[in-house]
């Protein structure tokens, strides 16, 4: 019964899905292959034969990784990698048929996860696939730290010019002035950067107010 338990426990580990990979290659075989060793391993697998498709794919369906094959006809792997930079957080990896220096060193540049020599020795993918999805997690949180701290930096930034707008104009020190704007934005159930930026925009506001009355007035006047 031990042993028995023990084989359906693992069976059922064993249909766990696992993340959704998209694999983009214009050849019918390649794609065969890959798709067949993934699902075995119970990956879901979504396909693409062109690089249009799969931007198209990447939108709707947000796979966590995708495996590009350099050569393509129209939109190659390289510029598909570019698309993907630009237009998501998606990983990926190169699939090619050459493992020439220079375009491996191109697929480092271009900021591939990994790369495949074909036809794919099965036997390294998986390991592959699974170092390239643990570096994307690590990759994902690194830039998420990274928002997070330029957006702290800024707010500091913003919080910091309000104090000194408001010291300036009710002739207080910075204590003082950082408590009022801290009091506002509770009173008013706002966060201190919201209200330090209706600060700044005010002060700009009232600067072109400014400029202008001061540009009026020194214009001669007519007749």
């Amino acid at each position: 019964m031990l042993a028995k338990n023990g084989i359906n426990g693992g069976n059922m580990e064993s249909h766990e899905k696992k993340p959704k990979i998209l694999i983009v290659d214009d050849d019918p075989l390649t794609l065969k292959l890959l798709t067949g060793v993934l699902e075995n391993q119970n990956y879901e697998v979504i396909q693409a034969r062109n690089g249009e498709d799969a931007l198209a794919i990447a939108v709707l369906d947000e796979p966590r990784l995708a495996m590009l094959d350099i050569n393509m006809p129209g939109m190659s792997g390289l510029d598909l990698a570019k698309r993907l930079r630009s237009d998501s957080d998606i990983p990926f990896v190169f699939l090619s048929g050459v493992s020439d220096g220079d375009v491996v060193k191109r697929a480092v540049e271009y900021g591939a996860s990994g790369y495949l020599v074909k036809p794919v020795d099965v036997q390294n993918l998986i390991p592959m696939l699974e170092a390239a999805l643990a570096r994307a997690v690590e990759i994902k949180s690194l830039r998420q730290r990274e928002s997070r701290l330029t957006s702290a930096l800024a707010a500091g930034r913003e919080t910091s010019m309000a104090v000194g707008i408001l010291m300036v104009r009710y002739r207080t020190n910075r204590q003082q002035a950082f408590d009022m704007l801290r009091s506002f934005a509770r009173s008013n159930r706002k966060t201190i950067n919201d209200v330090a930026c209706e600060v700044l925009e005010a002060e700009e506001t009232l600067n072109r107010f400014r400029v202008q009355a001061e540009g009026g007035a020194s214009e001669p006047r007519q007749g």
